[in-house]
């Protein structure tokens, strides 16, 4: 009997953590980011396969929580998802697009603002959209649709955009995708499907949130070990002209996601959801295919990890925004 409270309560720290991290994910990931600048030995193992591991497994994570439920909302509901996915995959490319050229970025972070624009949706937008008081179905009806449509839409507008700035692989990027997001998923919903009555399966759901944060955080040390050098080179500076072209493209993206929600008629709730489906990439993603196939260009990655930190920041602000909105009126 004492085995088993005690083991009841491990678990129940082990969920009370997981929630913490959850929470605040984006502080979590940039204390990992600071710590690696000084001691970039620490996140050195984060490359190749082991990079491309850890993103399947936050992305078996996502498939985890994913009932059946959540994937019949997209047949339910298909003009909704159909006018998300399309400003999913118009806005973002198009914007970053613009950005380079504006900017005249330099080839490597012109190929990481594009990576991260080409991208699907990220994960953390359903609990963005869960605070917000958002659409939550519908926001994981558009984060199933732009993940199941990612190894096709990611790497064909990624030609069509970075095509001229260096060759696409891009069938090579259409299996990469399938094998890192696509299977880690499905193999997610199965056990999801197989063992949700388990009584043991809602803890492990319970972990899944900071699971998740902690490869996320594990990434962008990687990220960061790859860059450092370059970092000490160039000083500040490149990291604050990335970070205005990352500020830039995600507001951005928020701002027109609002817009064409406002323009499809959508309700309150959907608008929101659509603003933050739009503005926050799934940055995770795009850091393992940079790494995976622009190495020759190791600055790329640099804008995919302070969208990954920033994502997470702006969003929680985002949320609280809509929060205050409300209140107000």
């Amino acid at each position: 009997m004492t085995s088993m409270t005690s083991n009841t309560t491990s678990w129940h720290l082990l969920s009370e953590a997981s929630a913490w991290l959850a929470r605040h994910a984006s502080l979590f990931i940039i204390a990992v980011a600071a710590f690696t600048f000084f001691v970039p030995d620490a996140f050195l193992w984060v490359r190749g396969t082991t990079q491309t591991v850890i993103l399947g497994l936050i992305m078996l994570t996502m498939g985890l929580t994913l009932t059946t439920d959540d994937f019949l909302v997209v047949a339910r509901r298909p003009l909704d998802i159909f006018i998300g996915a399309c400003a999913q995959f118009f806005i973002m490319p198009v914007v970053a697009w613009l950005l380079v050229k504006v900017f005249h970025l330099e080839p490597a972070l012109a190929l990481g603002i594009l990576l991260v624009g080409c991208c699907p949706g990220g994960v953390s937008s359903n609990i963005m959209s869960f605070l917000c008081r958002g659409d939550v179905a519908f926001s994981v009806g558009m984060t199933c649709a732009s993940t199941l449509l990612a190894p096709v839409m990611t790497p064909l507008l990624l030609k069509l955009t970075a095509g001229e700035i260096i060759k696409i692989d891009a069938v090579g990027m259409f299996l990469n995708i399938l094998i890192v997001t696509i299977l880690p998923v499905g193999f997610g919903c199965l056990l999801n499907y197989r063992y949700s009555h388990h009584r043991a399966f809602p803890v492990v759901q319970s972990l899944m949130p900071g699971s998740s944060v902690i490869c996320l955080a594990c990434i962008v040390g990687g990220v960061i070990s790859t860059v450092h050098d370059d970092l000490l080179a160039r000083g500040l500076w490149l990291f604050i002209g990335t970070f205005g072209v990352v500020l830039c493209h995600n507001t951005l993206g928020y701002l027109l996601g609002w817009s064409a929600g406002r323009m499809a008629g959508f309700s309150k709730a959907k608008k929101r959801t659509l603003s933050i489906e739009v503005g926050m990439q799934n940055a995770g993603l795009a850091t393992v295919l940079a790494g995976t196939f622009f190495a020759a260009q190791p600055l790329s990655v640099l804008p995919c990890a302070i969208s990954c930190a920033w994502h997470s920041i702006s969003g929680t602000l985002l949320a609280g925004l809509f929060l205050r909105s409300d209140r107000k009126h």
